[in-house]
């Protein structure tokens, strides 16, 4: 593909390379600003349109103290670079790579890409939201927003030509269908219920834009954590990924080089990456070998609760753990012997009075886990696959257990268009498959199409991500897999169930959205009065 590539003035130019690794490639690397400056701008940058070194311009350098040329704070030093090759090389001590970071920026890359490089757990990741920013307008140098490859044939182009064009003429139809739906109310501002509609509306067509629409990301990690991303990506079949690789690697050892450099020994990331080809490969053999590699059919979303692991005498002596002087066993005999008003009156006072989700319960939490087998659309598993502390595995995107169209589309007048465009998608996909770019392939599969996937997590992380993703703010596919996640614990563990009391069960009569935009515009009201 032939990357967007922004055109700067010379001045701007000169104000950004202080501060980027990189002016004009996809991916880069953030140096000599403060850490607070470098979480702002990655905050901000979900939301802004634009790539990030033309926020930077646009929001943060006015404010910001210009560097003379060739200002460098990060460059590691021989003598530390010489003390980490002795560590980290002649002594074997990878926890070494643990100790350093750096945020790096990649862009414009596919949504397929986006699930690879956000799947290492220990890291930050910021991914450009379909929520807030509408993709019907053209790149840098025109063209909607997909990934491009001269392989996948002018056929391919042409499909996703039309996917974006039927997503754009959408736009105006549904959100005047929204705002007339949700008219503005008594104490809401306009710009805030403005925000809110447009949100409605893309959230209702976001199942439109194939996984090959293209995203910004911003990713915060470890040398260690960006070790092993490269070597996956460079493992990895689809092009893309091994291209980003490639990047990602120039992009750190631009910042601290020492912490990657085993990828490029042959005996060392050549080694890995033949591993993970050779161990992806066999997976793969034997999916075909047992019968197991073509998709079977769905009948629509279901969450399934495959397995659980503990009880409820694991959890309350799992909590009381750390408070008490003897082995874990002791505890767990003493607490089977207790009636069931002092079991619950145990558990309630562990757990504590939560004031709100962030106040959760301690470690003894783990003791218990839930694995769970889910068929959602594609887009609640992109927002359900970020949540870090649990074991997420998903199966390839496909069109093969179906789609639905939401009903306000219908109602809108535009669901026949809709339906059009995941057909579209769906043949797309069948001729990548069969001209040989099955790797490819999901590229022209919508958001809206279903996938199969396993969320794996301990109690303690089901009640973080529960709660967090049943807010009634949240997009409605993936707060319904939220609330079917609880009802499942609940039915097995109901102790464990009552205990997540900030499950949000509401339906918002307004807009999913308009109460944060409410909450928002107050703050922003009070900080413009000082």
């Amino acid at each position: 593909m032939q990357y967007p590539r922004e055109t700067f003035t010379d001045a701007e130019r000169a104000r950004l390379a202080p501060h980027f690794s990189d002016l004009d490639g996809p991916v880069f690397a953030l140096t000599n600003l403060p850490e607070t400056v470098k979480g702002a701008l990655f905050a901000r940058y979900s939301r802004y349109p634009g790539t990030l070194r033309r926020l930077f311009l646009d929001e943060f350098a006015p404010s910001l103290p210009e560097l003379p040329a060739g200002w460098d704070t990060v460059g590691e030093g021989e003598r530390a670079a010489r003390l980490y090759e002795t560590i980290f090389l002649g002594y074997g001590d990878d926890s070494v790579a643990q100790l350093g970071g750096v945020h790096v920026a990649c862009e414009w890359v596919s949504n397929v890409l986006t699930k690879v490089l956000q799947r290492p757990r220990i890291g930050a990741y910021l991914e450009q939201s379909t929520r807030y920013i509408a993709y019907d307008a053209e790149m840098p140098g025109g063209g909607y927003r997909y990934w491009r490859d001269p392989e996948l044939g002018p056929e391919y182009a042409a499909a996703m030509d039309e996917l974006f064009a039927i997503y754009s003429a959408a736009i105006p139809v549904v959100t005047a269908s929204v705002a007339e739906r949700f008219p503005r109310g008594e104490g809401e501002s306009e710009r805030a219920h403005a925000r809110a509609i447009k949100a409605k509306a893309l959230d209702l067509l976001r199942g439109l834009l194939p996984a090959a629409s293209l995203s910004h990301m911003g990713i915060f990690a470890t040398g260690q954590t960006y070790e092993q991303l490269i070597l996956h990506l460079l493992a990895h079949p689809l092009p893309e990924a091994r291209r980003y690789g490639e990047m990602l690697l120039d992009a750190v050892k631009a910042t601290i080089p020492s912490f990657v450099t085993r990828v490029e020994r042959p005996d060392r990331g050549g080694a890995w990456v033949d591993y993970l080809r050779t161990r992806a490969d066999a997976g793969r053999a034997w999916a075909r070998r047992l019968g197991l590699d073509e998709a079977d059919g769905a009948l629509g979303s279901s969450v399934r609760l495959q397995r659980v692991d503990g009880d409820e005498d694991d959890l309350l002596a799992a909590l009381l753990f750390e408070a008490t002087g003897v082995e874990e066993e002791r505890t767990r005999e003493r607490v089977r012997s207790l009636d069931v008003e002092e079991r619950a009156r145990l558990l309630r006072d562990l757990v504590g009075a939560r004031a709100n989700r962030r106040h959760r319960p301690g470690r003894g939490f783990e003791a218990l886990r839930y694995r769970f087998e889910i068929v959602s659309d594609y887009g609640a598993f992109r927002d359900l696959q970020r949540h870090r502390m649990l074991t997420v595995q998903w199966q390839a995107l496909s069109p093969a257990l179906g789609a639905e169209v939401p009903a306000e589309v219908d109602e809108a007048g535009a669901g026949d268009a809709y339906r059009r465009a995941l057909e579209i998608s769906r043949r797309e996909y069948e001729r990548l498959v069969a001209a040989g770019h099955a790797e490819a392939a999901p590229y022209a599969v919508c958001l809206g199409y279903r996938i199969r996937y396993v969320l794996d997590m301990n109690a303690r992380a089901a009640m973080q991500l529960i709660e967090l993703r049943s807010g009634r703010e949240g997009h409605p596919s993936y707060r319904a897999v939220a609330h079917e996640l609880h009802a499942q614990i609940a039915a097995v563990h109901p102790a464990v169930g009552a205990t997540m009391t900030h499950v949000d069960r509401t339906a918002e009569p307004r807009l999913e959205r308009i109460l944060s935009e409410m909450r928002t515009e107050a703050k922003r009201a009070q900080a413009e009065r000082g």
